[in-house]
């Protein structure tokens, strides 16, 4: 794994960072970062585009355009559009029950709205989270309120209710594995795989109570790796790592927190973990043994400061230590070196790793 210390540059910002992504790079002299942000003295939370221009020594984030938005954002991705190369597709789910679907010009770094579905009849109270499928022309999203919705934006731009518990579950997570498959996440450590051809409900379901019952165990955050679309890795209380293969369900790999019997894992941070993403930057220490049961390098960030990088059977290669939470981070797809992060005290932190 990466040993070496990356480089810190920290930019102080002027409204709480309530999520953040890379935008899709045309160039490696035109990167752009999109947030999500919400200024506590006004009550406004807003969309903004900020150009990142590289330096060793005095990187900058200057702003470049800005949108409003009906209430905070809860979740927030990207994918490239489908219709043109030169701009980035964003979906962006609200506190109040919204989601919105932007577009944004890579070159100039302009925001457009595009079309929104509204509170009503869509969720019933926060949005939990959201994934765009990698064609841009689908949108899944889980809410509080119990309800899987499916949104189609290539032709009727209206949503479809793939699922409603009734109140007797609550979303916390989502993230496509195909073109008609996804996860989510819930609590109790609970995850749920979905099947469109199979409608009804989910086709597998997962739960484990690690914590004794000391600790809520909620999922905030999945991914999948897109050669390992079997296999998810999730993240949630008490620093519980885990990875899930649909072909053993009942077989989960712990990476991060309490044991499991007497195979205890390495524990990366003991608080909740808010987002885990694979790492294509780490190059696994078993790659040279690795099968398609290899649970691939993830990064993780928490609520008591940490940013790491945990591999299954190996100590967490700490990236960042502060003294206060790591709320949500992302990792460049064209430049996997550099990573953006936002901490709790309204400031943002772009890291570039350096091999040794």
């Amino acid at each position: 794994m990466e040993h070496n210390p990356p480089q810190v540059h920290k930019f102080p910002q002027d409204s709480y960072v309530d999520a953040l992504r890379w935008l899709p790079q045309l160039s490696t002299f035109s990167r752009h970062v999109l947030l999500a942000s919400y200024d506590s003295e006004t009550s406004t939370p807003s969309l903004q585009t900020l150009t990142f221009s590289p330096s060793e020594t005095a990187p900058s984030l200057t702003p470049q355009a800005s949108a409003p938005a009906p209430s905070r954002i809860t979740s927030l991705k990207i994918s490239p559009s489908p219709l043109s190369p030169s701009r980035a597709l964003i979906a962006s789910a609200t506190f109040s029950g919204s989601l919105l679907f932007l577009s944004a010009d890579l070159i100039n770094g302009s925001l457009d709205l595009e079309f929104s579905l509204p509170e009503l009849g869509f969720h019933s109270g926060p949005v939990s989270a959201i994934d765009l499928n990698d064609s841009g022309s689908e949108c899944v999203s889980v809410g509080e309120d119990g309800c899987v919705n499916l949104v189609s934006l290539s032709v009727s731009k209206g949503f479809r209710r793939v699922y409603d518990s009734k109140g007797l579950v609550s979303y916390s997570s989502v993230k496509w594995a195909s073109p008609v498959e996804f996860v989510t996440g819930a609590f109790g450590f609970g995850l749920h795989w979905w099947d469109q051809r199979k409608p009804g409900g989910p086709v597998a379901l997962f739960k484990d109570d690690w914590t004794k019952g000391s600790a809520s165990g909620i999922v905030h955050s999945i991914d999948i790796h897109s050669s390992r679309k079997h296999t998810c890795v999730a993240g949630g209380s008490s620093g519980v790592v885990f990875a899930w293969d649909i072909r053993r369900p009942k077989q989960p790999v712990m990476l991060s927190g309490v044991g499991i019997g007497n195979a205890p894992a390495y524990s990366a941070v003991e608080s909740d973990i808010w987002e885990v993403h694979y790492d294509n930057y780490t190059h696994s220490s078993k790659m040279s043994s690795s099968s398609s049961s290899t649970i691939l390098p993830a990064m993780i960030c928490s609520e008591d400061g940490i940013l790491a990088v945990i591999e299954q059977g190996e100590e967490p290669t700490e990236l960042l230590a502060e003294p206060c939470a790591i709320n949500n981070f992302d990792i460049d797809r064209e430049n996997p070196s550099d990573v953006i992060c936002s901490l709790e005290w309204e400031s943002l932190a772009i890291l570039t790793r350096r091999r040794a």
